[in-house]
This record gives C-alpha cells, sequence and structure tokens, in this order.
C-alpha cells in the first residue's frame, strides 16, 4: 500500500522526516514551482490554533526573507495549509521552506566532545559575522544557540530560525509558555530572563554562552528548572573558562566574561566589536589575575558568589528534610524570624549588587539612538551629532533605499547608548546590479537559468517564426547583454517557434516555386517529381505538393508534382 504524497498550497511536497523540536518538524522537501530540494519547517499543532501568532509567524518569516548572507539559511517562503484531523476538525497547518543545508547542528557537534579552541573560536566568528548582518537589517534573534546553528560540509556556519523567537515571545501570555516554545534558559540573556525588551545585545549574550560552551562543554549556567537557571543569569557571577579546563587560554576570559556581562552596556556594543575584541585577545597577552579580578568586580561586583551561596543555603534549610536535631534549640518562632531577616539581607545585597555602578560604567544619563532611516546623510549625521552622538560611515547596497540615504545604524535606532558613544551609518549606494548575459542563440531552458543564475527574472516569452533557428532558441531579449541593471530586473525574450508557413502551390511554375520556397524566408528542401500523364498550357507547373499549406517544421523536406506534358 502506498502512502499519499502530502503537497502544501499545491506547491511543496513534504518528503522524508529529518529534524524535529519543540516547536516544529523539518522535512526534506521539493519546490514544484521552481525545481528545487528544500527543507520544509511545520509548525506544531498547538502554535498552529494561535491565529495572533500564525500572524506574527508569517510576518516575522517574510522579514526573514529579505536576509541573504551565506551564515544565514534562507528563508524562501512562508504559508498556510489545512488538514483534517483524525476528529474530522480542519485544522491550519503554517509552514516555512528553507535552504536545505547538509551538514550537523552544533549542538551535535559539541555533544560528540571536547571542540578545539581554534574551531570553537571559528565557529563563534561564523554566527556573529551572522548577526552583524542581521542587527543591520533591523533584526534580533533572540534565541542563539546550538541548536540554531548549523555546520556545513565544509565547515560553515549558518544560522537559522531568525524572526521565530520574537514571534514567539510576542504571541505568548506567560513567561512559562515562552519558556517552553523558544527552549532552554540555558542561553538566555539577563533582560530575556527578566521579561524586559531586548536588543541585539541580548544576541551577544546568548553568543557568549555559546562561546563558553564550545571552550568547556557546559553551559556557564545550570539547574534543574528553567527558572532556577534564569536566576543565576541575572544575579550570579561566571566561573572563568580557564578555571574549569587548564587549557583554555586565559587571554579568552577577559573576552567570554565581558560578554557575560549582566548589563548590556558592558557588553561589546555590537558584533563587529565582538569579533575584533575576539581577534584582539587571542593575538595579546593573558590577563593578570589582578586583571581578571577588578574585571569580575567590575561586571558582577562584589562577593556575588557569597550572596549566591547565601541563597544557596536558604534554599537547603527551607527543603531540607533529612537534618535531625542534635540538641535542644531555639523556639521555633526564633527560628522562622532569623531565617526572615537572612532572606531581606539577601534581597538587600542582590539588589545592590544589581544597580551598583562601576567605575568605568556607563552614565545613568543614557541616550537613545534616533531613527534616521531613509534620511541623507549629511542630515542623518546632524540629526546625531545634535544628540551629542559621533557617526561612521559604511556604504551597502539596498533595492528600496535612494542612494545616499541611510539604510540602518548600528546600534539600531531606540537603543540606550551612552554620551559620545559612536553610531555607524549604513548608507545605501542604490540597488545591487547584475550584467545581462548573453541569452541569443541558446535556448529558452539554458536562458532560464543564465537570468536565473545572474540574479534577474525571466518575463514574458514571443514565438516568432525564424527559418534558421530550432524550435525555442532564443532570438532577442530586451536587455543587452552586458548591461549592468537592477538585480531582480524582468527580461523579455523572444524565441523561435521552429515553424515556418507556406502556401499553396498549384499552379505555380516550378521555378517560382522553388525560389519561393528556398528564399531565405522559407529555407526548405525542394525535390520534385514528374506527372508525364498531364497536360499544361505552361509547361513545368506545379500541380500537386507533399506538404498541405500552412505552418511547417524549419528545414523540412517538400516534394512538387510537375506536369511535363504539353
Amino acid at each position: 500500500m502506498t502512502t499519499e504524497t502530502r503537497v502544501l498550497s499545491g506547491r511543496y511536497r513534504v518528503d522524508d522526516l529529518i529534524g524535529r523540536g519543540g516547536m516544529a518538524s523539518v522535512y526534506r522537501g521539493y519546490d514544484q514551482t521552481l525545481g528545487r530540494t528544500v527543507a520544509i519547517k511545520i509548525l506544531k499543532a498547538d502554535l498552529a490554533g494561535d491565529a495572533a501568532f500564525r500572524t506574527r509567524f508569517r510576518l516575522e518569516a517574510q522579514a526573514a526573507s529579505r536576509m541573504a548572507h551565506p551564515t544565514i539559511v534562507r528563508v524562501f517562503d512562508a504559508g498556510e495549509d489545512s488538514e483534517v484531523g483524525a476528529d474530522g476538525v480542519e485544522r491550519p497547518v503554517p509552514y516555512i521552506v528553507m535552504e536545505l543545508v547538509h551538514g550537523r547542528l552544533l549542538k551535535d557537534v559539541i555533544a560528540a566532545g571536547p571542540v578545539p579552541t581554534d574551531e570553537a573560536l571559528r565557529y563563534v566568528d561564523g554566527i556573529l559575522e551572522a548577526l552583524e548582518y542581521s542587527h543591520r537589517a533591523g533584526v534580533v534573534h533572540r534565541d542563539i544557540k546550538p541548536g540554531n546553528v548549523m555546520i556545513t560540509e565544509a565547515g560553515r556556519v549558518k544560522v537559522m530560525d531568525f524572526g521565530i523567537a520574537r514571534a514567539v515571545s510576542d504571541s505568548s501570555s506567560t513567561v512559562a509558555e515562552t519558556t517552553a516554545i523558544v527552549g532552554t534558559a540555558a542561553y538566555f540573556s539577563p533582560e530575556q530572563a527578566k521579561g524586559e525588551s531586548v536588543d541585539a545585545r541580548a544576541d551577544l549574550y546568548s553568543t557568549g554562552v555559546v562561546l563558553y560552551e564550545l571552550l568547556t562543554g557546559r553551559t556557564p549556567f545550570r539547574g534543574d528548572t528553567p527558572v532556577a537557571v534564569a536566576y543565576q543569569h541575572v544575579s550570579e557571577a561566571p566561573l572563568p573558562p580557564s578555571e574549569l579546563d587548564e587549557r583554555i587560554p586565559r587571554a579568552l576570559d577577559a573576552i567570554v566574561l565581558r560578554a557575560l556581562a549582566k548589563d548590556p552596556f558592558q557588553r561589546p556594543q555590537d558584533a563587529a566589536s565582538f569579533r575584533e575584541a575576539l581577534d584582539e585577545t587571542i593575538d595579546g597577552k593573558a590577563p593578570t589575575k589582578r586583571q581578571m579580578s577588578a574585571l569580575s568586580n567590575e561586571l558582577y561586583g562584589p562577593n556575588p558568589r557569597q550572596a549566591a551561596e547565601t541563597a544557596r543555603s536558604l534554599r537547603q534549610l527551607s527543603t531540607d528534610t533529612t537534618m535531625r536535631r542534635t540538641q535542644p534549640g531555639p523556639p521555633v518562632a526564633w527560628i522562622w524570624a532569623g531565617v526572615s531577616v537572612l532572606a531581606v539581607l539577601l534581597v538587600a545585597v542582590l539588589i545592590w549588587v544589581m544597580q551598583i555602578q562601576p567605575s568605568t560604567g556607563v552614565p545613568t544619563t543614557a541616550l537613545t539612538v534616533p531613527d534616521v532611516a531613509d534620511m541623507s546623510y549629511d542630515r542623518a549625521v546632524e540629526t546625531l551629532e545634535a544628540e551629542n552622538l559621533t557617526t561612521g560611515r559604511v556604504n551597502e547596497s539596498d533595492e528600496k533605499i535612494a542612494a545616499g540615504n541611510v539604510v540602518s545604524t548600528v546600534p539600531a535606532a531606540g537603543t540606550s547608548v551612552a554620551e559620545g558613544q559612536k553610531v555607524t551609518l549604513y548608507v545605501s549606494t542604490g540597488p545591487d546590479t547584475a550584467t545581462v548575459p548573453t541569452l541569443e542563440g541558446i535556448n529558452e531552458s539554458q536562458a532560464r537559468t543564465a537570468l536565473e543564475n545572474a540574479g534577474l527574472s525571466l518575463g514574458s516569452i514571443r514565438r516568432q517564426n525564424d527559418p534558421a533557428l530550432a524550435a525555442g532558441t532564443v532570438i532577442s531579449a530586451t536587455q543587452e547583454a552586458g548591461a549592468a541593471v537592477a538585480k531582480g530586473t524582468t527580461v523579455n525574450l523572444v524565441v523561435a517557434s521552429g515553424q515556418v508557413v507556406i502556401v499553396d502551390y498549384t499552379g505555380y511554375t516550378l521555378d517560382a516555386a522553388r525560389r519561393e520556397l528556398e528564399s531565405d524566408e522559407k529555407q526548405l528542401v525542394v525535390k520534385t517529381q514528374d506527372d508525364p500523364g498531364c497536360r499544361a498550357a505552361t509547361p513545368q507547373t506545379v500541380t500537386t505538393q507533399s506538404l498541405a499549406p500552412g505552418e511547417v517544421p524549419v528545414h523540412s523536406e517538400i516534394t512538387l508534382t510537375v506536369c511535363s506534358g504539353s
């Protein structure tokens, strides 16, 4: 018995299952319209039943589809189909169509054993390269973790699921639901754990957690429940990686701890800075113990471990039922009073640790980066300098923003920054251009492929008779070969029909019929045969022809019967 092939939206054939996660199942698939193999992520039924989530999910997938970078898994399409369950009720089936990547998840690489330091840094650099691009495009991932990073067979990094975490968090009613959907809390930033708004620096914190795990084989914070882990992200200091594995270069301790700073202002402010810091740290000297102690105090405040140990002791006192009293103790009321005092002191210490302002930190009067998107570069500079911010410039192509206008900024608009901080302006140079390939003389299929490879679109195809060309051969195109045009430009083609038109040559003299049939406009092969039994007023007159009037294939052979009698 054969199973009926499933096709989503009449276009995407669903083949074998290749992965399963807490939010979706991933299948190998085939795009029947474009003729390419793809990966299809189908959302689970409990998520699919939420109309608000489906809307947010579609919008975020569309935003992700606009990102095209070698380190990001491309999103080709997002849609919604339906299916009838065993109970006879029709349910929506949201799905994403993505680039099919051949390789392994980074979490499987980590699970397989120790990752050499140079490989760990190369993987993290690839993640940061993807984030550098996505943050410029205004997309914060929110769920960077080894399960969302692919390592291709060639060893390249591919980050996936951009925008999906936002779709989940914006549509979930509670933190518990969000945690269950988005994934493990081991990679949350402190601001995510506290339910605060996040920006690109949350992704950098999560990348720091991934770097820590690659170097040491474990995440910096572990616990029995997501809440316990989230608590540690907010209030506890991680051990430097070299204390867990002495083979790790101590020069990496400072950059890892800086990435894991509780305060976003104390982390690298963008992915490019993180990458530069990694390069400088690898080539630089290892920090001294005094320098590491100063950095720990700057990032986490004094005695964070003591506060954490106090918290753990309180939790043990309140839950341990195995301890027995060996001597008479004070009244029960006194015990609970002491516990209450300790709890108040603990909370006070934690609040002080979280609020303390380091001497080298950012002033409490932070500025907000204004929105200068689509402004001219000069006007944007004036706007930012009026806010006491400095500027830098990077040019990049953009299809929608006019040349000379600002595409985006890093840090992004709305981000809180310190006075005098540098804001990089990404300025449009206009749309990407493509070179029109040579199309004349190749067949229609080859022309379609050549246009797709050049980043151009095939428009209309008009058939035209041409006696010298086989059917489907391109005669001309609306764009000249070698011309530089905007990517995505539509190119219309004129292709040979493979036919020519002939008429009824009965009554023509043989010379007149041959002259027309063998002309440049017809180019047919003419053969003759005599009909001696006929009578004609004019010798050598055509009486019949082997091909009927109308369209005939190019270079056809036609036999003319000629009256040779008198």
